[in-house]
């Protein structure tokens, strides 16, 4: 397979605008990927699959992440006067990186028996704008996975043929998955609750009602 230096190069050849990014892996794996941005999603995708030379024709696996608001830090020299000398000294600046959720795509080629080539899509923020194309028109594969992905993260993929909740039921609040996820105190639904969650499904009982 060829290097992602190499599919990034030709994916901004074939799909104009379309904005590419590398990004890195730290683990033992340093499986790296590639970044799309949304807009062009759908057509970057589309190229892997048709492009004779990379024919990627399986999604074996979508995933979500959940990537909140985090505070980053950056060491950054500047010139100060410290006694009456200027000196050059080490600061420690912090900014806050706006959240986002992810879609994650690993994808094969059985036809050239190559891959995997991950594939990232991210979404705007994680309130209101959090909306992706939906890559089942090109993979079937990817059908109860994105709607997994729709049920614990909250993404909503355009162009799904059946998005619905998939684990959780319909009138179901939230998303599991999320990391500042808060569960309920209210177990009542639950048949036979107890220990912990007969402890929580007590508080809404009546006074005086416990045994």
């Amino acid at each position: 397979m060829e290097s992602l230096e190499q599919i990034k190069s030709r994916i901004e050849a074939a799909v104009p605008g379309a904005r590419i990014e590398i990004v890195p892996n730290d683990s033992p794996s340093g499986q790296r990927s590639l970044l799309v941005d949304r807009e062009h999603g759908f057509a970057v995708a589309k190229w892997l699959r048709d492009d004779p030379e990379l024919r990627f024709d399986y999604a074996s696996n979508v995933t979500g992440v959940d990537w909140p608001d985090a505070e980053l830090t950056e060491k950054v020299k500047v010139k100060k006067v410290v006694d009456g000398v200027e000196q050059e000294v080490e600061e420690v600046r912090k900014t806050v990186r706006p959240g986002y959720l992810e879609a994650v795509y690993h994808l094969y080629s059985m036809e050239r028996k190559h891959g995997p080539l991950v594939l990232r899509m991210r979404t705007a923020n994680r309130a209101d704008q959090v909306r992706l194309p939906s890559l089942t028109p090109l993979w079937r594969a990817a059908e109860l996975q994105e709607r997994e992905i729709y049920d614990l993260y909250g993404i909503v993929f355009d162009g799904h043929p059946d998005l619905r909740r998939i684990l959780m039921w319909d009138g179901f609040k939230d998303h599991p998955m999320r990391k500042d996820y808060v569960e309920p105190d209210d177990f009542e639904y639950e048949p036979t609750p107890h220990d912990e969650v007969l402890e929580r499904a007590w508080r809404h009982y009546p006074a005086g009602l416990k045994q």
